[in-house]
């Protein structure tokens, strides 16, 4: 992996006495999909936070297409093309799903600066927010409140809006949460997809969409990295069986 957009060195995290993340070191390949998997509380969403930067290290350092940004706030590492996802959906409830989308295509246009403009300004949106639709399933609940989509289409509707900030990174935190099969199988093809043009770092538990989608698997146990490599060699790993379920690896 000679081409790393993310490097990790050396990452670690404490919270008073507790260390939840160990000295771990990440090197992301671009145009892949790496997972990061591992028991409950074996520090995943934390390497998420900290390289989202919506938590800053105790120690070590992190880079993003070769410029440190240890020491960048969350919304400049946003602007330089690495957003990420939630496990609790954020989506403006009251407004529908379309205008989730407009909103989220108004930044890369400039348009969310000119609020002095009507709004047939923005209709030169409209086809891509309905190709956004299209692809997540939700042409039917474009006019619709997004408060009112079922749990799963939330979801959806989130990976939409990330898509639309066309981030040269996107970071999913388990974005098969809560979905049904049909949604699986659709979120998972957009992720295929779009691994062709850009880099995914996700963290996710549905073992078999991590052994159909990553590149690469870096396995956490209690803050530090276990293992590391293809899904053939991960679940093949006595080790990782022993500390991530206590059995095979289906």
């Amino acid at each position: 992996m000679t081409d790393a957009i993310i490097e990790t060195r050396g990452l670690t995290r404490r919270f008073g006495g507790f260390t939840a993340v160990e000295g771990v070191d990440l090197s992301v390949a671009r145009h892949s999909v790496h997972a990061l998997i591992g028991p409950n509380g074996a520090g995943k969403t934390t390497v998420f936070n900290l390289v989202s930067k919506f938590l800053a290290p105790s120690e070590g350092s992190i880079r993003f297409n070769g410029r440190d940004i240890t020491g960048s706030k969350s919304a400049q590492v946003a602007r330089r093309g690495m957003v990420r996802s939630f496990q609790i959906s954020a989506i403006f409830g009251r407004m529908t799903v379309a205008d989730n989308l407009r909103i989220a295509l108004q930044r890369p246009t400039g348009l969310s600066y000119a609020f002095w403009r009507g709004e047939a300004a923005l209709d030169g949106l409209n086809e891509r927010i309905d190709a956004l639709l299209a692809a997540v399933g939700l042409t039917e609940w474009r006019d619709r409140p997004a408060a009112g989509l079922p749990y799963g289409r939330k979801r959806a509707l989130e990976f939409a809006t990330t898509l639309a900030l066309d981030p040269e990174v996107m970071l999913l935190d388990e974005p098969m949460a809560g979905l049904g099969q049909e949604d699986v199988a659709r979120i998972s093809d957009l992720i295929a997809a779009e691994a062709e043009r850009r880099t995914i770092l996700m963290v996710e538990h549905n073992l078999s969409v991590v052994a159909r989608l990553a590149d690469r698997i870096t396995v956490l146990a209690r803050g530090q990295v276990l293992a590391e490599g293809d899904y053939a060699q991960i679940s093949g790993n006595q080790e990782v069986i022993e500390a991530y379920i206590g059995g095979e690896i289906d």
